[in-house]
């Protein structure tokens, strides 16, 4: 394997694998009770659930498999400048690789296509490595959720604007 990976939009095919990705991820943190996303509806249709109005999705690829991903969408019950970042998820190997920052750049550029001009993001204790690369996006830490995503089991919350 080497150590270079390609973003692209997520694709129908995508799918499966993003929700495998996606439940083998989260629980390594914790994340697999009630009040997290791994038990959201769109986690089974990704590519259709990103296929609305102001939202995107794509997928990081290495050696042509798909090894995690990334989105934005517009924050449930909030403000209609703001957008979250969501179901940010990575596998082992596509960790420490500039996967995750290069993500990052792909959905904040989107974001500001989009016409959002804050965006927030949900994630809990634990997930240390993630918190430094929002840290290091300019996301800084909020005291309390926003809007109403029904994610009650994150409890670290983090904002930036475009």
């Amino acid at each position: 394997m080497t150590d270079t990976f390609l973003i692209r939009p997520i694709s129908p095919g995508d799918d499966a694998t993003m929700a495998a990705i996606i439940r083998s991820v989260m629980p390594e943190f914790g994340a697999d009770g009630p009040g997290f996303a791994i038990h959201d509806s769109e986690v089974d249709s990704m590519y259709q659930a990103y296929a609305q109005p102001r939202c995107s999705y794509f997928v990081v690829e290495r050696d042509g498999v798909v090894i995690g991903g990334g989105g934005v969408a517009p924050l449930e019950g909030g403000d209609d400048d703001v957008c979250e970042l969501r179901k940010m998820y990575f596998l082992p190997g596509a960790r420490g690789i500039g996967a995750g920052a290069a993500m990052m750049q792909h959905c904040l550029d989107a974001a500001r296509a989009h016409g959002f001009r804050r965006c927030y993001l949900e994630t809990l204790t634990g997930m240390d490595a993630a918190q430094t690369l929002y840290r290091r996006s300019g996301f800084t830490p909020l005291c309390a959720p926003m809007g109403g995503t029904g994610h009650h089991g994150c409890d670290r919350y983090f904002i930036r604007n475009l």
